[in-house]
């Protein structure tokens, strides 16, 4: 009989996911970042896409003196810049992308996919299921000392102080762990692959009360609410963003980054076309209502949120507040997202302003206050007119 012949082939670690230089895995270096950026949806390990079955249609209407303004103009030249889109109800009233992008082409939209939490939450505590002064222990008894004695609401408002530093550099061991679990770079060598909620639960904290004066970003909070509703309402995450991308009549996919378990990165793992990031935050600028009359955030909920708003940024942004899951300066709600988005809603005038930039420098840092704060109030100028 003739031997079956057999052979070990090397392997080599995903170049895309391996860390490089400054504890950076290749798709996240600078020269490398905005081809990382413009393809993250196929990138990181472990994923899920979500499509709607009917589509918020969005006709044009353009204001081509929009693009005239000094103020924004200066957004649309920066060598950075992929997209930018201007939505009134179901008009698109300024559109625009650079030549290496397009509006079919989705992009990370990071710590955006943070707003998706506001929707879910103020649900849940408007049907009751979630009290926001209520223990964290109490919904998630398996929860660490990080965050077991923090209500509910201290988490939602980024107001709690615990051990969950959060490294815009990604120099720390704990930021290289935590993105290893999601699959956005590889595992240490010989470190065992964990669980993002494993990851959560075992930050550690003492006294948990915030006394800086403004609010302390912690990457682990998203996840932690995200959790609690998900417990709360004995429904899994995918289905509440089902619910989502449904009511917002999404065109294109809703990408998200999972775990390894398929529990959704609710805190920076989204990717959207620049319209779809419009289409989501026209659900803000309707104070929760969708298409077709389908309603997944709460009215009441989302105006506490704007007008009774958490602790202020730190400087020299203090001029804006985090407040469950959003930021807000008490008219408009919005996000940034890591690397250059920013997303915001304004619900007095139903306008949504959309950004998308891939800043490729060593840190492309968020938030960059020499950046995003005054892109920010062009954002805040447009939406309110």
């Amino acid at each position: 009989m003739e031997k079956i012949r057999r052979m070990t082939l090397p392997s080599i670690a995903n170049p895309d996911l391996a860390p490089l230089f400054d504890n950076r895995p290749r798709w996240n270096q600078a020269d490398y970042r905005r081809g990382g950026f413009h393809n993250f949806h196929t990138t990181a390990r472990y994923a899920m896409s979500l499509r709607a079955p009917r589509v918020l249609p969005l006709r044009k209407q353009i204001d081509w003196t929009i693009g005239e303004r000094p103020e924004v103009a200066r957004y649309l030249a920066m060598p950075h810049f992929s997209a930018f889109v201007v939505v009134r109800d179901d008009r698109i009233l300024y559109e625009r992308y650079a030549p290496d992008f397009g509006p079919e082409r989705p992009h990370p939209i990071m710590s955006i996919t943070k707003t998706t939490l506001n929707l879910m939450l103020g649900r849940a505590v408007g049907d009751g299921l979630v009290n926001l002064d209520e223990r964290v222990g109490t919904y998630l008894p398996e929860i660490g000392t990080g965050y077991a004695d923090a209500t509910v609401k201290a988490v939602a408002d980024m107001n709690v102080c615990n051990d969950n530093i959060f490294d815009p550099l990604f120099l720390s061991v704990s930021r290289y762990d935590e993105e290893a679990v999601t699959g956005w770079r590889l595992p240490r060598e010989g470190a065992k692959e964990r669980t993002y909620r494993s990851f959560v639960c075992g930050i550690t904290g003492g006294d948990l009360t915030n006394r800086t004066g403004h609010a302390l970003y912690k990457t682990g909070n998203p996840d932690v609410i995200g959790w609690i509703i998900e417990r709360a309402s004995g429904r899994a995450l995918r289905d509440w963003l089902i619910e989502i991308v449904e009511a917002a009549g999404l065109e294109g996919c809703f990408h998200v980054i999972c775990d390894r378990e398929g529990v959704p990165l609710v805190g920076g793992g989204a990717c959207l076309t620049a319209r779809d990031l419009a289409r989501h935050g026209l659900l803000f600028a309707r104070n929760g209502e969708g298409i077709d009359g389908r309603r997944v955030g709460d009215a009441t909920f989302i105006e506490d949120a704007r007008r009774n708003p958490g602790p202020p940024m730190p400087k020299p942004r203090d001029w804006m507040r985090y407040s469950r899951m959003v930021t807000t300066d008490g008219t408009w709600l919005g996000h940034g997202g890591y690397g250059g988005q920013y997303m915001l809603a304004n619900p007095d005038t139903g306008t949504v302003v959309v950004y998308f930039g891939v800043i490729e420098n060593t840190s492309a840092p968020d938030p960059d206050p020499n950046f995003q704060g005054p892109l920010v109030k062009m954002m805040a100028e447009l939406a309110a007119e």
